[in-house]
């Protein structure tokens, strides 16, 4: 039932997501594998970016899914492998922004994009497109269009549990599973409302973990659901992993690219230094470092072989658009003084 619920009190009650039907038990690509949790999902804290920018009459040109979901990158941690789904829908859609967006990544890379608009689940990478029969792209674009219906239900549902009138409002949500280099796993569900966390699935409890007053409503009627949650975590410990181990063979010569560098360039990735004078007869080094792949990497200046990584301005790290990443670190000196840089 996709219908919101009501209690006798008439306070608006949120169904439990689409349930995982034994269809998983089917596909060609999946086979039963246990994981063990070996932490619990850290808080997703939500950026206000968007909410600012449609206030604002400004919506985030091609603003990818991660962008929306968190102020930090959806990019797994060093050592790890990450199957993750983002979820977006918004009350007022717009340019660039559809009403429902459902994004699927495999570590960095995008896997597949389904919108509202295009009603249709697409491959974004090519080593999807070719390893996954037309079985695999009608299976997920039966649950794309089976979440979106979820999610129309669930956000009018939403503004009557907060009391808010019309206006924008947006539901992000994540799913997904990590593959360790010890061969541990670890499976999450969150979900947010208007830039808060709203509910986590605790696989290990088995229940619904509520953020406030609100989620807590929908909580115990979630809760109730046991056949639900027992989806759910089959899904987690069993479903998610596969899927991850697949996809990782069909892109292994995308996803185990290096381009490490050391004291040298290396052909995987360049880097140029340069300086500029500053105030207080200081001078600014800067050094770009570009075109290395895995997006893991430390750049810090050196003073008689000693780090100044406190004293040392980082950018970030941001894509370059090429499937490869680059960076950006500054420093002031007195220029009498030589530094030497390492990167990592």
């Amino acid at each position: 039932m996709l219908s919101p619920l009501y209690t006798s009190s008439s306070l608006p009650l949120l169904t439990p997501p689409p349930a995982l039907p034994q269809l998983l038990l089917l596909h060609k690509s999946l086979s039963p594998q246990s994981g063990h949790s070996v932490s619990p999902f850290p808080s997703l804290t939500l950026t206000g970016a968007l909410l600012r920018a449609r206030a604002t009459s400004r919506v985030l040109p091609g603003a990818p899914v991660q962008g929306l979901v968190g102020s930090d990158s959806p990019l797994p941690p060093s050592g790890l492998h990450s199957r993750r789904v983002f979820h977006t829908v918004v009350s007022e859609p717009g340019p660039g922004l559809p009403w429902y967006s459902r994004v699927g990544y495999v570590d960095d890379q995008v896997i597949f994009n389904y919108t509202s608009e295009s009603q249709r689940v697409e491959p974004r990478s090519v080593w999807m497109a070719q390893n996954e029969d037309p079985e695999f792209w009608d299976f997920q674009n039966f649950w794309a269009q089976r979440w979106q219906a979820w999610f129309n239900a669930s956000l009018n549902t939403l503004r009557e549990l907060y009391n808010q009138s019309e206006g924008f409002h947006i539901i992000q949500m994540i799913t997904g599973c990590d593959l360790r280099e010890d061969n541990t796993t670890w499976g999450f569900y969150q979900d947010s409302y208007d830039g808060r966390d709203f509910l986590t699935f605790h696989k290990e409890t088995m229940t619904w973990v509520a953020a406030d007053i609100g989620a807590q409503i929908t909580k115990r009627r979630w809760d109730a659901e046991i056949g639900d949650y027992q989806h759910w975590k089959r899904y987690l410990e069993e479903r998610c992993i596969p899927w991850l181990r697949s996809s990782l063979e069909y892109g292994k010569e995308t996803l185990q690219r290096k381009g490490k560098m050391g004291d040298k360039p290396h052909p995987g990735g360049h880097y140029k230094v340069s300086d500029r004078s500053s105030h207080d007869r200081l001078t600014t080094l800067s050094c770009k470092v570009s075109g290395f792949y895995p997006r893991d990497i430390t750049v810090t200046w050196l003073k008689n072989g000693e780090s100044r990584q406190q004293e040392t301005y980082s950018e970030g790290i941001l894509p370059s658009g090429d499937g490869t990443y680059q960076t950006w670190v500054t420093m002031e000196i007195d220029p009498k003084i030589k530094r030497f840089m390492r990167i990592d």
